[in-house]
């Protein structure tokens, strides 16, 4: 099996720290290639800036299996200067502006310090104090004298990776655990598939990259490796937590069905008996919203088998999530093992 060690805990690192908020993922995609540089047969940036990947096997009857994992991370793009070092913003991606004021970030590929600022409780109406602070209240202020910041630049928090325990914190772990995974598989490849791997763009605007790289490559059978939030807390009225979507510790997430794509039903059980029978523990996504790039994946060319596997982590969208290390070593590991057990017979069934 699989371990997670200093080296990939230093790659998680280095990749949670960049910035690469969607349409701007040039610092992954560095950060990528040179982890794979010499490793695979083929690399190329596409028109979108999909890094797409070729590790190819031995032998004969081998299957394209696509492996995508998106690059780019929630944020904000400058959109007006009101006055000097003062912006006006808007999201990109799924964020909710109630958790905003106060977080500092860095702005710019030259990672500016600045913070989101609302107005202080003291000015706030006794009425206004319990609703939501509206996004078109709030600004980006980077002090006075920066004129490397401009209107255009793309913003994000400013986490910085922690080890905490068996726990990490940092932000962006929505994608790049799924990242830190599919280059470890790239370094494993298994000899018995053609491996394709995609780091995609674009993925909280849509999932535009996947579209584009599932037509690029032309894959037999693709999965998508993501993160998924872990609403596992305790309900506050004593009651059973029944809507907790996944668990920490209870290994990475196989999707049934969500917001954008019912997963085939021979990959599902092609995990699952993967898991069963190589003891490595997992769990069932619960039904409901959101998604991966699966979802453009499955409905690219004729139609691609297409499934997905997430590493749980709490605090999906916000400043900093929070994942188990052994859940992503899980992670990690099933879909090393499934991917050697692959062949023509799994999609047969």
């Amino acid at each position: 099996m699989l371990k997670i060690r200093k080296t990939q805990l230093n790659l998680l690192e280095k990749l949670t720290n960049a910035v690469a908020v969607s349409g701007d993922e040039g610092e992954i995609r560095k950060i990528v290639r040179a982890e794979i540089e010499g490793i695979a047969d083929e690399i190329k940036t596409d028109a979108m800036g999909n890094l797409l990947v070729t590790k190819r096997g031995k032998g004969k009857n081998r299957l394209r299996i696509m492996l995508a994992a998106h690059m780019d991370e929630i944020g904000f793009m400058l959109v007006n200067k009101e006055s000097d070092g003062i912006f006006q913003f808007e999201t990109i991606g799924g964020i909710d502006p109630r958790q905003l004021a106060g977080k500092p970030i860095l702005v710019g590929r030259e990672k500016v310090p600045g913070v989101i600022g609302s107005a202080p409780i003291h000015l706030v109406s006794a009425d206004e104090r319990g609703s939501k602070i509206p996004l078109k209240s709030l600004r980006i202020d980077v002090g006075l004298g920066k004129p490397k910041v401009k209107v255009g630049d793309r913003a994000t928090f400013a986490t910085k990776f922690l080890r905490m325990g068996d726990s990490i914190r940092a932000k962006a772990l929505d994608d790049r655990l799924g990242v830190a995974i599919l280059i470890e598989l790239l370094k494993n490849a298994p000899a018995n598939i053609d491996l394709l791997a995609a780091f995609t763009v674009q993925e909280e605007l849509g999932l535009r990259g996947a579209k584009i790289a599932a037509h690029a490559l032309a894959p037999d059978l693709a999965l998508a490796i993501d993160s998924t939030p872990a609403y596992d807390f305790p309900m506050h009225d004593g009651s059973e937590n029944i809507r907790y979507n996944t668990k920490l510790g209870a290994g990475p997430a196989i999707y049934t069905l969500d917001g954008r794509t019912l997963s085939d039903p021979r990959i599902i059980r092609w995990l699952s008996e993967t898991g069963d029978e190589k003891k490595i523990p997992y769990q069932y996504r619960q039904p409901g919203g959101g998604g991966t790039d699966a979802g453009s994946i499955h409905l690219s060319l004729a139609g691609i088998p297409t499934g997905s596997v997430s590493v749980p982590g709490r605090y999906a969208h916000t400043a900093m999530g929070l994942c188990r290390i052994k859940d992503w070593e899980h992670s990690l590991n099933l879909l090393h093992e499934a991917l050697l057990n692959l062949s023509p017979k799994v999609l047969a069934r």
